[in-house]
C-alpha cells in the first residue's frame, strides 16, 4: 500500500470518528455564536454549557466512537471511560486529539481481550466477565490517560498552537494553502482537517472565541471560483452544461468533492483554487476573523452560520476574494485548454478515491470486502461465505467478512449490501464502497465484482452431475461448534401460505424450539420489511433484527420445506432456514447451506425430498 493510500485510509478513520458527531459540533458551535459575550444573543448562563460540551461532551462522543469501529458495542462504553482520563489530566485543553487516540485505542485493547477468552469463559460467568472485563480495563485506560495520554497531547497542542502562532505572525499562514488544496483533489484532506485543524480549532476557540483554523480548508470560495469558470468558458458543451448543477450542489450543498472532476479534466487549474484561498487566507489573518465550530458540510450556509455576528461582512468579503481570484485564474486556462471528458475525469476520480466501479477494476486490490445486513446474522453470513468460496483460488489474500450494516469494521474498503440498506452502510462506513444487490446469493453486482477481482467467469464450480452429497464448505468465519439442525427443527412438505404466515411459522417454529421468546416471530417480520430475507435460488433466511438480539435464548437453526413454494415478491422460496443466533455459533450450519447451493441436483432434491436422514446427512 502506497503512502497516498495509508494516509487517505487514515484520514477516512479519523473523518468516521469526527462526522458521526458532527451534530454535537453543530450544537457547541450555536451555542457558542448565539450565547457568548460577543454572540447574537448575550447570554451568561446559557453560555455556561459551551465549555463542558468541548472539554467533555465532544471528546467522549468521539472517543465512543472510535472505540466502537474498533471494538463494536463492548468498545462504545471503554471507550468514554478511558478518555475521561485523558480530559481529567490535561483540563486546560480540550482533549479532541487524545479522544480520537484513546478512543481507538481502547477499543482494539478490548477487542484483543475477548478475542483471547473465546472459548475459555466458564459457561453462566459470560455476563461477570464481560462487566468486569469492561470495568477493570477502562479504569487502566483511564489511568494511563490521566498521567501519560492527556498530558502528552496537550503538550503537543501547545507545540501545534505555538506553530501557529508562527505563522500568523510572521504571514506564512495563507501558504498552507499550496498544500490544502491539492491534498483535498487527491483525497488526503480528512487527516488533516479533522487530525490537526480540529484540535487547534478547538483550543484557540476556548481561549478567543473563534479559530481561523475552522476556515482553511471549508472555504467554498476557491470551488465556486473553478466552477464559475467552467460555467462560462468550457469548450466541451457536456461539462458546460453539467458545471451549473454542481455549482449549486457545491456552494449550497457543500459537497466540495463536485469540483474534482473539473479540476482533474485539467490538472494545471489547481493553481486556481490554491490561489484563491491563499488570498481568503491572508484576508482573514489580517482582520483576525474565524468560525466558532467547524463548518461542516463546506456550504456556505455552514460556514455563515458558525460565523460570529461582527464577523459575519468580513467572512462574506472572504468568500467572495477566494471565489472572484480562483475565477480569473481558472477562466483563461479553461478557455485555452481543449475540449475533455468529464466521465473520464469522474473515473480517475473514483480510482484517486479508492471507489473505482467493480466492473471495470480488473484484479482490484480492495482489502477487506464485508457483506452486510441489518443483523449481519444470516443472510451476509451466506453471502459472505459463498463468496469466499466463488473467489477463493484465485484470490486467496482477500479478506472476506459479515457485519451488521451498523457495525461495519472500520478497516472495510468495499461493503456489499442490500439497496435499502444502502444509505444505512454509508454512515456506518463512510470511507467504502458500496456495492448495492438485490440479493446475497445470484445478482449481476455480485458477478461483476468477482469478475473485477479476477474470478472465474461464471463465479461457481458445480459439483458432478452425480453427486447428490455435498462437501462441506471450509469457511474462516465458522467456528468449531457441533451446533447442527436435529430432526425436530426438520418440517417437510408444507403446504404454501403466504409470506407473512410462512414467516410467523418459521419465528413459532423457533420459539417451539427453545430458541427464542414469542417476540422473535415479530422481529423476523421487521427484518423482512427492512430488507427481504430472500437470498435467492429458492432460499429464504428469517430471522430477526439486531434489535431483537436479546429475545433469543440460544442459537439454533430450523428448516422448513415448501414444495410449493413461497412467494416473495415474484421470486418463489423453497426452503426457509430459519435462524437464531447468538454469537457465531450458526456459521456452521450456514457453511453448510452455501456448499448445497454449489450443487444444483442436491439443492434441487433438498427442496422436494421427503428423507429427513438424508437431509441430516447433508447438513451436518
Amino acid at each position: 500500500m502506497s503512502l497516498k493510500d495509508k494516509v487517505s485510509r487514515f484520514g477516512k478513520f479519523l473523518s468516521g470518528m469526527v462526522m458521526p458527531n458532527i451534530g454535537a459540533f453543530i450544537a457547541w458551535g450555536f451555542l457558542t455564536a448565539l450565547f457568548n459575550a460577543s454572540g447574537w444573543l448575550p447570554n451568561p448562563r446559557f453560555a455556561e454549557m459551551v465549555s463542558p460540551m468541548l472539554n467533555y461532551l465532544i471528546p467522549i462522543l468521539i472517543a465512543a466512537q472510535g472505540a466502537y469501529m474498533i471494538g463494536g458495542d463492548r468498545g462504545r462504553i471503554i471507550g468514554p471511560i478511558a478518555v475521561v482520563g485523558c480530559v481529567i489530566g490535561a483540563p486546560d485543553y480540550p482533549m479532541l486529539m487524545g479522544a480520537m487516540i484513546m478512543g481507538p485505542f481502547a477499543g482494539l485493547v478490548i477487542k484483543k481481550f475477548d478475542r483471547l477468552i473465546e472459548g475459555r469463559t466458564p459457561p453462566g460467568f459470560e455476563m461477570l466477565v464481560d462487566n468486569f472485563s469492561v470495568g477493570i480495563l477502562g479504569m487502566l485506560l483511564a489511568m494511563l490517560g490521566y498521567v501519560a495520554i492527556g498530558p502528552i497531547m496537550a503538550a503537543l497542542l501547545q507545540v501545534l498552537s505555538a506553530g501557529v502562532s508562527v505563522l500568523v505572525r510572521y504571514g506564512l499562514m495563507p501558504l498552507l494553502a499550496i498544500f490544502i488544496e491539492p491534498a483535498k483533489v487527491l483525497f488526503l484532506n480528512n487527516a488533516i482537517n479533522h487530525g490537526i485543524f480540529t484540535p487547534i480549532g478547538g483550543a484557540q476557540v476556548e481561549a478567543t472565541g473563534h479559530s481561523i483554523m475552522y476556515m482553511l480548508e471549508a472555504n467554498p470560495g476557491p470551488g465556486l471560483g473553478i466552477l464559475l469558470a467552467y460555467c462560462f468558458f468550457s469548450r466541451d458543451a457536456k461539462t458546460r452544461q453539467s458545471a451549473p448543477g454542481a455549482v449549486i450542489i457545491h456552494f449550497l450543498g457543500g459537497i466540495h468533492e463536485i469540483y474534482f472532476p473539473y479540476i482533474l479534466m485539467n490538472p494545471k487549474i489547481i493553481i486556481a483554487p490554491i490561489a484563491g484561498n491563499i488570498c481568503a487566507i491572508s484576508w482573514f489573518a489580517f482582520t483576525g476573523s474565524g468560525l466558532v465550530a467547524p463548518a461542516s458540510p463546506g456550504s456556505i450556509i455552514a460556514f455563515l452560520s458558525m460565523a460570529p455576528p461582527d464577523h459575519m461582512v468580513v467572512i462574506i468579503i472572504g468568500v467572495a476574494i477566494a471565489t472572484a481570484v480562483s475565477f480569473l485564474v481558472a477562466a483563461p486556462i479553461v478557455r485555452s485548454a481543449a475540449a475533455d471528458d468529464l466521465e473520464g475525469a469522474e473515473d480517475r476520480m473514483r480510482a484517486l478515491k479508492g471507489e473505482s466501479d467493480p466492473a471495470a477494476e480488473p484484479e482490484a486490490a480492495c482489502g477487506m470486502i464485508v457483506f452486510a445486513c441489518d443483523a449481519g446474522m444470516g443472510s451476509s453470513a451466506m453471502g459472505a461465505t459463498r463468496f469466499r468460496n466463488r473467489i477463493k483460488e484465485n484470490r486467496p489474500d482477500l479478506v472476506i467478512r459479515h457485519a451488521s450494516v451498523d457495525c461495519i469494521p472500520a478497516e472495510a474498503t468495499t461493503v456489499v449490501c442490500q439497496r435499502t440498506l444502502s444509505s444505512r452502510a454509508r454512515r456506518s462506513a463512510p470511507g467504502a464502497r458500496i456495492v448495492e444487490i438485490d440479493s446475497f446469493l445470484d445478482d449481476p453486482a455480485l458477478d461483476r465484482l468477482a469478475a473485477s477481482l479476477g474470478s472465474e467467469a461464471d463465479g461457481t464450480r458445480l459439483a458432478s452431475d452425480g453427486d447428490t452429497t455435498p462437501a462441506v464448505v471450509s469457511d474462516s468465519c465458522a467456528e468449531s461448534h457441533d451446533l447442527s439442525i436435529d430432526r425436530c427443527s426438520i418440517q417437510l412438505g408444507l403446504e404454501s401460505v403466504s409470506r407473512a404466515e410462512a414467516l410467523r411459522a418459521a419465528g413459532k417454529l423457533l420459539v417451539d424450539q427453545g430458541f427464542a421468546r414469542e417476540s422473535y416471530a415479530d422481529a423476523i417480520a421487521e427484518r423482512d420489511r427492512l430488507a427481504s430475507v430472500y437470498l435467492g435460488m429458492g432460499v429464504a433466511i428469517p430471522h430477526g433484527t439486531r434489535a431483537a438480539s436479546d429475545a433469543v435464548i440460544k442459537t439454533g437453526v430450523v428448516l422448513q420445506q415448501y414444495p410449493e413454494g413461497i412467494d416473495f415478491d415474484g421470486e418463489k422460496a423453497y426452503l426457509l432456514f430459519g435462524i437464531a443466533g447468538r454469537g457465531s455459533e450458526h456459521l456452521k450450519v450456514l457453511a453448510n447451506i452455501c456448499g448445497i447451493l454449489e450443487n444444483e441436483k442436491v439443492l434441487a432434491k433438498l427442496k422436494t425430498t421427503d428423507d429427513i436422514d438424508w437431509i441430516l446427512k447433508v447438513l451436518s
